[in-house]
């Protein structure tokens, strides 16, 4: 696992052994917050370790970006944590996360410690608290699934993305149209760092152009997928 420093109170850990998938800790002088977990435990078990023993203090709050297990399964781990997430990922997780889990454990024997956290605290639209010196705000970009968030640590300026933000804009178990206005809701932020769910921190700099090109990627999707439609009917009616 790598671990990357992107403010004085902001921490990334990188896993090494599933799609270069990210969780963020956040400490403040009361506790730290950690957006998402890693997939695997031995990884998740380093985090906890860092926090504890480096660090010298406790996760207070979990935050779950959205219901799949790559971002969620190393919640158990913080047994005394709050968990914050939106309302849709604690029902995607009780309906579709438990039986998952259940058939990965057969195949997967290190997920064997895993165990299903359901968040205690949910919201639908945005979601404010503090913790100590820091103030985080979440809000619902739906679209690469339906539950999906990001959360903005406002003193620092640092976008924690999560999924709504990746290498390649993806949207398997959400809408096509909804990741395309959450994407749009995002530029202008003025961020400092965009923290994405996997892969490498976006840059100041490089912000508002990654999201063009996010955006740009879905408008030729969206263009080929039409064509690929019209070219079928037309073959169709040919054909009759």
């Amino acid at each position: 696992m790598q671990r990357e420093r992107v403010a004085d109170d902001i921490y990334v850990f990188i896993s090494d052994q599933y799609a270069q998938v990210n969780a963020t800790l956040i400490t403040t002088n009361e506790g730290a917050v950690l957006f998402d977990t890693l997939l695997y435990p031995d990884e998740t078990r380093q985090i906890h370790r860092y926090v504890e023993r480096r660090l010298g203090t406790t996760v207070k709050v979990v935050i779950n970006s959205h219901f799949h297990a790559d971002h969620t399964a190393g919640t158990c781990f913080f047994p005394n944590a709050q968990v914050i997430a939106h309302a849709k990922c604690r029902d995607l997780l009780e309906r579709r996360g438990r039986e998952s889990l259940e058939q990965a454990k057969q195949h997967v024997p290190e997920l064997r410690d895993v165990e299903l956290v359901l968040p205690d605290t949910t919201f639908r639209e945005s979601y404010q608290f503090s913790l100590g010196n820091k103030s985080f705000h979440l809000w619902s970009t739906p679209g690469h699934s339906p539950d999906s968030v990001v959360c903005l640590v406002k003193e620092d300026r640092v976008l924690l993305a999560a999924d709504t933000v990746m290498a390649l804009p993806h949207f398997v178990d959400g809408s096509f149209d909804e990741l395309y206005a959450s994407l749009q809701s995002l530029r202008g932020g003025n961020y400092e760092n965009v923290i994405q769910g996997h892969g490498d921190i976006v840059l100041r700099g490089e912000i508002e152009d990654r999201l063009k090109n996010d955006i740009a990627y879905l408008d030729a999707l969206r263009k080929a997928v039409d064509l690929a439609l019209e070219k079928g009917l037309a073959a169709g009616k040919h054909r009759h």
